[in-house]
């Protein structure tokens, strides 16, 4: 595909995106965190649609970032081709991230199955920018529910840098720490027995963070729901 081909297929889907902006869901949209700012109102079901008969495009996802409109970045998560992501690519959008839905769909719809997303999880869920943050645990939430061939062991190394970051209280980090920590635990039995044991590590710190992510994750992993699904005993006759 040539340049100017990929430049009328980015102008497309602004154009297209434009068409179909909401004013009303941008309101509510911005209810719920995210910023108003470069939003059109398009649901990430209809994305989701748009993007599908242009995928995989590399280089249209990239143009699509680059516009800083949200939806087209929502866009290019979608149309991207996870093998022809970079590493410069992902640390480039994670400084970038501006919002929860763009750091998440990114981390679990195109970084996860990307060739760097267990190194990215491990690297930014200590860095300190809030959203890039979040992306690390994002990303485990992600592997644990996509990467269905990764050994438990892999998981396992996860919970010591869960453990270490659940003193966080940014909102949108402590609901990222417990995402990846009730992910890892549904995934079996041995790793629900280990995301439990992680939980009842940080259960009693002293931080208020630390005990909301304890609470969140022990509810979850503990309920008949989550034991029946992995073959566990529920406790009920």
């Amino acid at each position: 595909m040539g340049d100017a081909d990929d430049v009328t297929a980015c102008a497309k889907v602004l154009r297209d995106l434009r068409e179909r902006a909401d004013p009303d869901k941008v309101a509510g949209m911005a209810a719920c965190g995210i910023s108003r700012e470069g939003t059109l109102g398009v649901s990430v079901r209809d994305l989701r649609r748009m993007a599908r008969p242009l995928r995989p495009d590399h280089r249209l996802a990239l143009e699509l970032w680059e516009t800083g409109v949200h939806e087209a970045r929502l866009m290019a998560v979608f149309v991207d081709d996870p093998a022809a992501v970079t590493e410069r690519q992902m640390e480039c959008w994670a400084t970038e991230f501006d919002s929860w839905d763009v750091c998440d769909q990114a981390c679990t719809s195109l970084f996860d199955v990307s060739p760097y997303g267990w190194r990215k999880a491990v690297e930014w869920a200590g860095r300190e920018e809030e959203f890039v943050k979040r992306g690390g645990f994002a990303l485990m939430a992600g592997l644990a529910v996509h990467d269905r061939w990764a050994e438990d062991a892999r998981f396992l190394e996860l919970l010591p840098v869960i453990v270490r970051e659940a003193d966080d209280g940014r909102d949108y980090v402590k609901k990222a720490v417990s995402w990846a920590l009730r992910s890892i635990g549904k995934r079996g039995a041995a790793l629900n027995a280990a995301a439990i044991g992680a939980a009842e590590e940080v259960e009693g710190r002293e931080s208020r963070a630390a005990g909301w992510v304890a609470r969140d994750v022990l509810r979850e992993l503990r309920s008949e729901k989550v034991r029946r699904r992995l073959g566990l005993e529920t406790g009920r006759p």
